[in-house]
């Protein structure tokens, strides 16, 4: 083999090399880009269970803006993923609940035949199911159990399902500290024919 040739031979390989250390650079970017962007800005949960039937269904996906309250304020209405941490024995386990903000830091809050009342004056709740809004001709109470009134300290929200029967919520465990929303639910993505904005 000449010398031109082992040149040519060893050029090629330098370029191989070059081009595979290229493109390793860039998958290795790419991914450290995906990587941060799911733990600081944007990230999809997957919703179990019904408690927020009919705005969500199980089995479906939704984008969590990450930034929404370190930009903004939480504001009532918004559907919101947190991490409610629970006592396990000495071990602390997370669970990532979905729900919507009902009350806001310092309001006092009561349910009263089937209605949610902030400081005393009736929530519109337009997001709701017409069965958990209304009392039914037979008299059933809507699955809302009656609420004494509770006042959230300034730094709390008090979260409920959409589907109030089935939602295991502020009812039940309390308002939440504001530190523990990981984000805003802000659209939901699967399946791709329920796509919409929330």
């Amino acid at each position: 083999m000449s010398d031109s040739q082992i040149d040519k031979t060893q050029r090629r390989k330098s370029q191989a090399f070059k081009q595979l250390v290229e493109w390793v650079a860039v998958v290795g970017i790419a991914l450290m880009v995906a990587m941060l962007l799911r733990i600081f800005l944007v990230q999809q949960y997957y919703i179990a269970g019904p408690s927020m039937e009919t705005t969500m269904f199980s089995d479906n996906r939704v984008l969590v803006n990450k930034l929404a309250y370190r930009l903004g304020d939480i504001e009532r209405g918004d559907v919101v993923v947190f991490d409610r941490a629970l006592m396990n024995g000495s071990e602390v386990e997370h669970d990532d609940l979905i729900k919507r903000v009902i009350g806001l830091g310092g309001e006092t809050i009561a349910i009263k035949d089937c209605v949610v009342l902030i400081n005393g004056m009736a929530l519109p709740e337009p997001y709701l199911p017409k069965r958990d809004s209304t009392q039914s001709d037979l008299g059933e109470r809507c699955g809302v159990v009656e609420m004494i009134e509770t006042t959230l300290a300034a730094d709390e929200v008090f979260l409920m399902g959409d589907n109030r029967p089935q939602s295991f919520d502020s009812r039940m465990f309390g308002a939440i500290n504001q530190d523990l929303i990981i984000g805003q639910a802000f659209a939901l993505i699967w399946p791709l024919g329920s796509a919409k904005g929330l």
